[in-house]
């Protein structure tokens, strides 16, 4: 989706809602610095961080001026420029099963202040972003959450896990194969294109991973703030495959008290090949003078305790239901992906807010390609159903929830042997991970 976001009209649903509670719902002005910058103090308050400096709100400036940046503002409030709750969106890819990518709408710094409770905002901001969305030709919508009591009001669901992987590096043996190419020490700023490059072939080869944008790489890189004291501690590497092709990179940094061995930090591993990631994981777990490892945002099916002697050296600790999914148009989600068999299945949509209601056929050939049609109310049913929510088809869509295991729930009904076919025919070949917050 090429176009500006910020082109696409003010929700008149939403405009009116907090109208009739006398707040005001604002599209922003990206050229409005003043309010921009009101508004990133605003979201910064709302997620509890501390007060920005003037160079990091310009980062953030730069950033927001890039969304569809949206606030409530109540004027009666103390200060009547400063939003009372937050949000921004934009369009973005996310990658499905098969190396593909659906054209999505990605929803972040939802913000309600504490003086503001209880008043239907939130409701008003996730309704209306649902309607950003649409407008702009989006198949699903997406969030990463703090709170997972909220946005399935909204007929989002728990698609793709993270979790934090810590090695102990006293119990390290590498007992897998040695790379092919090498590992590089680079200084980040010589990395920041090859980077770029290589994050875009590893997006596309897990499902749940999103397409970055360049304030993110910035900031892994500590390229923000160069001379601060988290950017002089980042260290950066590259891995170069034989053919001295760069196909991964890692920053990360060690904490350690004087003269005590160190723990090895990071939250940016990016490999575009398996080559790639595991010279990058024997790199980290084969330092010397560290303890121990530890990776955040990994998936919860790293391929490193079959790489090492003794598997008990790596630990998975907060796992978390980390990107969640909101299904908005069937025939374009489900015609994205590529499915693991063929054939037929019928799907019934539950939607309470109707934007993907309704009865579908999924047909899927011998390459796992699908064709998906909007059945008539008269159609004759197929051998094999599903009958389900919203929010139940976005946590199977990238393969990362079974259909039968939701059946077990109670959350999908289906005949005899249509789970086993779903079961087959939504799995993935790479478990479902998104290794950011956005």
């Amino acid at each position: 989706m090429s176009f500006d976001p910020r082109s696409i009209p003010v929700d008149p649903a939403a405009s009116a809602a907090l109208a009739r509670r006398g707040l005001e719902y604002r599209l922003l002005d990206p050229d409005d610095h003043d309010a921009m910058r009101a508004w990133i103090d605003a979201e910064h308050r709302g997620f509890h961080h501390a007060r920005l400096r003037d160079l990091d709100r310009d980062f953030a400036l730069a950033v927001a001026t890039e969304r569809r940046v949206h606030g409530v503002y109540d004027p009666q409030a103390a200060d009547p420029a400063v939003p009372v709750a937050t949000v921004d969106g934009w369009p973005t890819g996310l990658s499905v099963p098969g190396g593909r990518s659906v054209d999505a709408w990605a929803v972040s710094a939802v913000t309600v202040a504490a003086t503001h409770r209880r008043r239907g905002i939130a409701r008003a901001l996730m309704e209306g972003e649902l309607a950003n969305a649409r407008n702009a030709g989006a198949a699903v919508a997406m969030l990463t959450v703090t709170e997972a009591t909220i946005y399935g009001r909204y007929g989002y669901a728990p698609a793709a896990k993270a979790a934090t992987v810590t090695v102990d590096r006293r119990r390290t043996h590498w007992i897998g194969p040695d790379a092919p190419g090498r590992v590089h020490f680079v200084e980040p700023t010589a990395l920041r294109d090859t980077a770029a490059a290589i994050t875009r072939r590893a997006v596309a080869r897990t499902p749940g991973e999103v397409d970055r944008w360049p304030g993110l790489l910035d900031r892994a890189l500590g390229l923000v703030d160069p001379d601060g004291d988290a950017a002089r501690r980042l260290r950066a590497v590259r891995y170069d495959d034989e053919h001295g092709q760069a196909q991964g990179f890692v920053t990360y940094h060690i904490t350690r008290e004087p003269n005590e061995p160190g723990f090895v930090e990071f939250d940016f591993l990016v490999a575009a090949t398996d080559d790639a990631e595991r010279a990058l994981w024997r790199f980290l777990v084969e330092q010397d003078f560290v303890t121990g490892v530890r990776g955040r945002l990994r998936s919860v099916d790293e391929p490193l305790p079959w790489l090492l002697e003794d598997p008990r050296a790596v630990t998975l600790t907060d796992v978390v239901d980390h990107l969640w999914v909101r299904i908005l148009d069937p025939v374009e989600a489900l015609t994205a992906r590529r499915y693991g068999i063929a054939g037929t299945l019928d799907l019934e949509i539950d939607d309470p807010l109707q934007y993907a209601n309704g009865r579908f056929r999924l047909v899927v050939g011998e390459r796992g390609r699908a064709e998906v049609e909007r059945l008539a109310d008269t159609a004759a049913p197929a051998r094999h159903a599903l009958k389900l929510g919203v929010q139940e088809l976005g946590a199977i869509y990238l393969g990362g929830v079974r259909p039968s295991v939701l059946a077990r729930a109670t959350r999908i009904t289906a005949p005899a042997g249509s789970l086993t076919l779903a079961d087959r025919m939504f799995a993935a070949e790479r478990t479902p991970h998104l290794s950011i917050w956005f």
